[in-house]
Order: C-alpha cells, then sequence, then structure tokens
C-alpha cells in the first residue's frame, strides 16, 4: 500500500454553472488537462472540491462526474469528510462503490474528543471499508486538531492507514513524520499539501505532492516530481520558484478571506485561462468579481501565462445569478 500512490495528485476544483449545478463540460475539460499534463492521480472532494459545501446528492454528483471523465486513466481519491464516523463510514462505501482507488478522512470534528477516539475513528472506517486503501487528512486549520506523527506511524505499521496528506502547514511536524515512517519501514505514503513549499517536503522525503495550485498550472509540479525521481534538485527549485510566485493569486484578492480567496481565486484564474466557464462559488461564498478579478489576471499574466477571456468577461458570468439574491446559486 505504501508504494501504490506517488507523484502529484492534485485536490480537484469543482466547477459550478453561474446557477450553481455542476459544470460537467468545464469538468471534463479541467481533469483532461491535468491528467494530460502527466498527474499521477486526482483527489476529489476534498476541502478545495467543496466537500463540506455538499449535501449528500451532490458529493455523489460530483463522484460519478469525475469517475465518467477520468474512466481510469489515472487513480482517483474521494474524500470521506464528516463530521462523526458513520457518516464518514457512509461516504466510504459510497466512495468504494462509484469506483474510488482510496479514500481520505479528517479525525472528527465539532464534537472534539481526545486521541482515543481519533485513533478508534480511523480503525472503525478502515474496518467497514477494508478493501480501499484509507489516507488521514491532516488539517488542522479546518478541523481543530492536529494528527500526531506517533499515532499515524502506528496505524500504518498496523495496516489501518496507507497514508497521509498532509495540510497543516507545520514543515518541522511533517520533517519528523517522514524520519518516523521511514525509521519504521515506509508504511505510510506521506503526500504534502503545501503548494508553496513542495520542493521542501521531497528532499525531506515526501512521496508526493496534493496541490491545489496544479487545478490552475499541472505541467510544473510534474515536472518538479520527474526532476525529484531523478535527484535533480537545481530544477526541482526553479519550478518551485515559479509557482510559488503564481500562489499568489489566492494573496491578492481584497476583502475576502479563507476559501473564497483561496479556491475562489483559483477558480477566476481557471476561468481567465479559459478552464471553467464562470468562477462560481458555493452558498454562503461569493465569486471574485471587478478588481479583485484584475488582481488574479494580472499575477497570472506576470507568471507567464496566456488570458483566454478577460477579467469584465470573468465578473460578468456570474452577474445575473449573484446580484439577485432571491435566486439560488
Amino acid at each position: 500500500m505504501a508504494t501504490q500512490f506517488r507523484g502529484v495528485i492534485p485536490p480537484v476544483v469543482t466547477p459550478l454553472t453561474a446557477d450553481g449545478e455542476v459544470d460537467k463540460v468545464s469538468f471534463a475539460r479541467s481533469l483532461n488537462r491535468m491528467i494530460d499534463a502527466g498527474v499521477d492521480g486526482l483527489f476529489t472532494l476534498g476541502s478545495s472540491g467543496e466537500v463540506a459545501f455538499s449535501t449528500d446528492a451532490r458529493r455523489r454528483e460530483i463522484i460519478q462526474t469525475v469517475m465518467e471523465i477520468v474512466d481510469g486513466r489515472v487513480p482517483v481519491f474521494v474524500g470521506c469528510i464528516d463530521t462523526e464516523t458513520n457518516r464518514v463510514i457512509e461516504h466510504a462505501k459510497e466512495a468504494k462503490e462509484l469506483g474510488a482507488s482510496a479514500i481520505v478522512a479528517t479525525c472528527p470534528f465539532y464534537a472534539l474528543g481526545g486521541l482515543p477516539e481519533i485513533e478508534r475513528h480511523f480503525r472503525l472506517i478502515h474496518e467497514a471499508v477494508p478493501e480501499l486503501p484509507l489516507f488521514a487528512y491532516d488539517i488542522p486549520v479546518c478541523v481543530h486538531t492536529k494528527l500526531p506523527g506517533g499515532l499515524l506511524v502506528k496505524l500504518g505499521q498496523e495496516g489501518v492507514l496507507a497514508g497521509v496528506k498532509d495540510s497543516s502547514n507545520d514543515d518541522v511536524a511533517f520533517r519528523f513524520l517522514v524520519d518516523d515512517n521511514a525509521k519504521a519501514g515506509h508504511p505510510l505514503t506521506l503526500l504534502t499539501g503545501q503548494e508553496v513549499v513542495v520542493d521542501g517536503a521531497y528532499m525531506a522525503g515526501a512521496d508526493g505532492s496534493v496541490p491545489g495550485l496544479a487545478n490552475v498550472e499541472a505541467t510544473g509540479y510534474v515536472r518538479m516530481w520527474k526532476a525529484t525521481e531523478a535527484g535533480d534538485w537545481a530544477t526541482v527549485k526553479k519550478e518551485q520558484d515559479r509557482l510559488a510566485a503564481l500562489m499568489r493569486i489566492v494573496t491578492v484578492p481584497q476583502g475576502v478571506a479563507g476559501f473564497g480567496s483561496g479556491v475562489g481565486a483559483f477558480k477566476t484564474a481557471m476561468a481567465l485561462l479559459g478552464v471553467f466557464d464562470t468562477n462560481q462559488m458555493p452558498n454562503p461564498v461569493l465569486p471574485l468579481k471587478g478588481e479583485n478579478v484584475k488582481r488574479v489576471a494580472a499575477v497570472l499574466e506576470e507568471c507567464g501565462m496566456t488570458l483566454a477571456r478577460t477579467p469584465e468577461e470573468v465578473s460578468a458570468s456570474t452577474e445575473a445569478v449573484t446580484s439577485r439574491p432571491d435566486v439560488k446559486v
């Protein structure tokens, strides 16, 4: 299990139409673009994929759409993220039914517990769906708990966890996890979700990356991984420097924060590049507009990317709906 998944596995951004439905045409355009770039897998229904904003019916629709488009060309990870264990198990069983290659779960949140509850949570998920590799998703900013490296390695050694998707923003803890995992015989596949420091994670010994920015520009991450495999660290740094500059798209929007600034900038960039038809966001988040779209466009152009649409066209793509509060978006 530990060597089954390696390389670049982007967390897929979910495109929406102006009225808030899943945009299957844009979805196909985006997924095919990343597969053509050479990614090693795709992760749907992660944070970037709007899992926290999706009803059960919407989750199923997203998984089915991704599976149909991918058609077995690369492995597909499915996020089974929810507040408590039984809900996660329901999502995991559905992911298995729909053909997932692996499942990804956070620790429980809202009704917070301690380490015994977290350990039991992952054990129960694995017992319920033992056929699918289970990845722990370490994202304390959202679930308010940092997963301890010792527990993760222990669960890896016992076959409960196949790997970790690390979005903790804690490079020191990740480095310790890589070291402890190596000493234990490498039971876990370790993937970094920090777009700007992938080079450091690779130097430490990470098995791959899950960069949301790859939805906007996957080729640089693919080149970085290939250079890592070849031991070409000068190229790794060169690619990371370029991608770090591109990641500024999430810092330039003003007056918005969190998901609206981060995934909102990804969607806006993809709309400017002609990958998505709109930059629509899920309720209650509004899409970037006006000057914020221009700021994202400026970063893209500074990084040498060619725009397919003007900022004005992107801002107008959702205007008729988002300007009417009585209309569901």
